[in-house]
């Protein structure tokens, strides 16, 4: 089931008489920035861990046979690294659009390789969306991830772009690189057959 939160996004308007915002990624926004932005940067927030928890039925699956994208659940002590892009309020129908299936824009403290830090915005789907499909083993995500595609695609290639980003960053998240490894071993057991 959908969830489609662009009017709830639109009602957060702190950020909209900013000149300018940074913007935290943590899935496919580390690899596939399709806006306009004035700078990249790595970075990471505090407090939170990326999963593969949320549906996609709009993106990478379709309603009768979701994907799954990462969302961020609250963790004590963990840190999620990622990239921040530093974008104008114009930016955000696209990205509201974008995150629709039940992301909603939330401030965060976004901290820079250099340690700097700066309030920036981050999209979160939170158990509380109907798409939120909750945990499972890494093994029975990446059967999931196996069998869906959608508009965006496979959704495999969300899985394994990801991956691929965060080994490019140098940043480690086993959650997503045991998924990963799943993913192979299916992949290689379907060739075998």
């Amino acid at each position: 089931m959908s969830a489609d939160t662009i009017a709830l996004n639109k009602a957060m308007t702190k950020f909209d008489r900013h000149d300018s915002v940074w913007l935290f990624g943590y899935g496919s926004l580390i690899f596939k920035a399709d806006f306009p932005f004035i700078e990249r940067r790595p970075a990471h927030i505090v407090g939170w861990s990326r999963r593969f928890w949320q549906g996609s039925h709009d993106h990478r699956g379709t309603p009768h046979a979701p994907g799954r994208v990462v969302t961020l659940i609250q963790d004590d002590g963990a840190t999620c690294a990622g990239m921040a892009y530093l974008i104008t309020p114009e930016v955000f129908d696209h990205l509201d659009y974008r995150e629709k299936n039940g992301y909603l824009r939330l401030s965060t403290d976004i901290i820079f390789e250099d340690h700097s830090s700066a309030e920036g915005l981050v999209y979160i789907a939170t158990e509380e969306n109907a798409a939120f499909l909750g945990p499972a083993s890494e093994c029975e995500i990446a059967r999931q991830i196996a069998g869906a595609q959608g508009p965006s695609g496979r959704n495999a290639d969300y899985l394994l772009g990801l991956a691929v980003a965060l080994r490019e960053l140098g940043k480690e998240d086993t959650h997503v690189f045991e998924i990963e490894r799943h993913l192979q071993l299916l992949n290689a057991i379907n060739q075998d057959a």
